[in-house]
């Protein structure tokens, strides 16, 4: 049989849609799916936001792209917006997150290359990670569904269990860097790190002179209930990457850093054609605008407390099949109990409910749904859940 057009990397389940409307997408047929993945966190804003399109639109007519030979006005606003709203002195804007994370771990490698220390390279991770899927972001995983068949794999990584402040600093040493860690796993299961780790792994750094390298593509932008999840934790990173609903489904990345982070990053050290370009510059203005309206990031911590209550009150009536609760805000997994596994059910939700999830590791099926839900739409999704437990089949009971 002959390759498919589209390269065959992935498993493409039946849904094509042509159209999208808030929180809801319409496939070719017409049907209609509740859309609580959101393209995986990334449509912060739902389908078809009228302020996103407009910028878009208005952006497309003006200027899409000149290349970073020249000045970025476009940039220049962003960039500004986001050092005011963070920890961050500066900014480099990538087209994804794994773009976000490969400038993050640069920036930690040059930061002690510029203090005089180049053997300080080596990135403490974590297990069950998911940085994405260039070499480098599979590098800093131990997942072998990530590796397996892409070796040899970039020195300079080494993992601990995630939660595991001891054993992490247990890794530490004159090769160190710092530590590159997901504060909420996503692709490994929503596990959330415990404020006692993330507060150990800051205490480490500030100790050791190290980098603490924060990954919060998927956790941050809005998506746990404040704009970013360190906020909630207490601490801030020296470097951050971040991605998916910074452009409400537009590609477009960033790599965060203090100045003391960045002073190595001077000219010459990195770079992108596409990224930062006008047209998405106007789409991470046209995110932010939306965000900073008042009531925002209140609502999405109302709307997270209001699923996640719904959700445990739905376990105890189809407690064969889930197990508990997890992660923070819009960022919630349900854990299933084995035999029932978390792809095979994401697909019986999607194929006969309509309602579309993601499933993740540690059998947990992901819930990420666009920001502006309403509770009408978590009153559908767990009344649609809690349908298609009434009715699932276990491959025990078959």
């Amino acid at each position: 049989m002959a390759i498919t057009p589209l390269m065959p990397v992935y498993p493409r389940c039946g849904v094509r849609p042509v159209r999208g409307e808030g929180c809801y997408l319409y496939g070719e047929d017409g049907t209609q799916y509740l859309d609580m993945a959101a393209g995986i966190a990334v449509n912060a804003l739902g389908h078809a936001h009228p302020k996103l399109v407009e910028a878009i639109a208005r952006q497309a007519a003006t200027l899409m792209h000149v290349s970073n030979l020249y000045g970025s006005p476009q940039g220049e606003r962003l960039a500004q917006r986001l050092v005011d709203l963070t920890f961050a002195d500066t900014v480099f804007f990538t087209n994804s997150g794994v773009e976000a994370v490969e400038c993050a771990i640069k920036t930690a490698r040059r930061f002690h290359h510029a203090e005089g220390n180049p053997q300080r390279n080596t990135l403490i991770c974590f297990n069950q990670a998911f940085h994405g899927r260039t070499l480098g972001a599979i590098s800093a995983t131990n997942q072998a569904k990530m590796r397996d068949g892409f070796e040899p794999l970039l020195p300079g990584f080494v993992y601990a269990p995630f939660n595991d402040l001891d054993a992490a600093l247990a890794l530490v040493d004159d090769r160190t860097a710092g530590f590159l860690v997901e504060p909420i796993q996503g692709e490994g299961g929503v596990s959330v790190g415990t404020d006692a780790f993330l507060q150990g792994l800051r205490a480490a750094c500030d100790a050791h002179g190290l980098m603490l390298v924060f990954d919060e593509v998927q956790c941050g932008y809005g998506r746990t209930g404040t704009m970013f999840y360190h906020e909630q934790v207490g601490i801030v990173p020296d470097i951050m990457a971040v991605a998916k609903g910074i452009g409400g489904g537009f590609p477009l990345g960033a790599c965060l850093a203090t100045e003391q982070a960045a002073r190595g990053m001077v000219v010459g050290t990195h770079g992108s054609t596409y990224g930062g370009n006008p047209l998405a510059m106007a789409a991470g203005e046209a995110v932010l605008d939306v965000m900073g309206e008042p009531g925002f990031l209140a609502h999405v911590g109302a709307m997270g407390e209001r699923l996640r209550a719904s959700l445990e009150q739905m376990i105890p009536n189809h407690d064969h099949l889930f197990q508990e609760v997890r992660g923070k805000g819009l960022m919630l997994g349900l854990k299933l109990k084995p035999p029932v596994e978390a792809r095979a059910f994401v697909g019986f939700l999607r194929d006969e409910y309509r309602l579309l999830t993601v499933s993740a590791g540690e059998n947990v099926v992901r819930i990420l749904p666009p920001l502006v839900i309403d509770e009408h739409h978590i009153a559908e999704c767990v009344e649609t859940l809690s349908a298609a437990a009434r009715v699932y089949v276990t491959p025990s009971d078959d």
